[in-house]
């Protein structure tokens, strides 16, 4: 490998240690992540805070994402084809049950917003497009994961899955079992799994071969959104997932 696309995996290495756990970081802490020295990390830095990819905080010379970063992640998702396709589907499932609705993608453990459509109400939720959750334990994440091969589930499940509330499913055959009623009812439910005072109910968007590529959630304060409406909610939310895959599919 020349030394130029290595100092390219470094930089990428760099802006990849920015989550939504780890919004801001210091140079030592990034060196830490990576595992390169500091000085290196301080040149890779340096370039991306010229070029506008991270900037630092002049109080607490912590580094976080720049305008230059958060300008091709908006691009990158307004040309989104199945974001594009989905909105009219997701305005009107926002203006029926007046609740957050989020469309999301796995990727890698965790699931990322690809886009949010806030509730019209006074008390919402503050989810944001580009927001990564931990997949295990939100409802746009367990759509998805019970519609793929179980090893890969595994796999996720080995890297983590830390217990956010008393609710959080952290056995095995816990999250299998609920899995197992997700498959079967065709939606996953999440109540304050991740968060509490905060419910959702996610059903998967399929591809023409029956793969899930994406999720699409209803999600709000679990003493508005509960069981019981998740529950009543549930059918227009396969019915918009299902027109959802047949326009993704005739685009296709």
């Amino acid at each position: 490998m020349s030394e130029s696309v290595r100092s390219v995996e470094r930089a990428l290495d760099v802006l990849l240690c920015f989550t939504n756990q780890t919004p801001e970081l210091s140079m030592t802490k990034i060196a830490e992540l990576v595992g390169i020295n500091k000085s290196t990390v301080h040149r890779l830095l340096a370039t991306l805070e010229r070029k506008r990819f991270v900037e630092r905080d002049p109080l607490t010379g912590l580094y976080r994402p720049g305008i230059r970063f958060l300008q091709v992640a908006y691009l990158t998702l307004e040309h989104n084809d199945l974001r594009r396709l989905a909105i009219p589907y997701m305005i009107q499932l926002c203006e029926q049950q007046r609740e957050n609705v989020n469309l999301a993608i796995l990727d890698d453990i965790d699931v990322t917003y690809v886009h949010v459509m806030e509730s019209p109400q006074r008390v919402k939720l503050a989810a944001t497009s580009g927001q990564r959750l931990p997949a295990f334990c939100t409802a746009s994440g367990k759509a998805i994961l019970a519609f793929i091969p179980e090893e890969n589930v595994k796999r996720i499940l080995e890297r983590g899955a830390p217990q956010y509330t008393p609710r959080t499913l952290t056995s095995p055959q816990e999250f299998f079992k609920d899995l197992h009623l997700t498959r079967e009812r065709g939606f996953a439910i999440s109540e304050q799994e991740f968060e509490d005072g905060i419910n959702a109910i996610a059903a998967p968007i399929f591809d023409r071969n029956q793969l899930p590529i994406a999720s699409l959630s209803v999600a709000g304060p679990a003493y508005r959104l509960t069981r019981e409406r998740m529950l009543a909610i549930s059918p227009a939310l396969l019915a918009t997932t299902r027109e959802i895959a047949q326009a993704v599919d005739h685009l296709a």
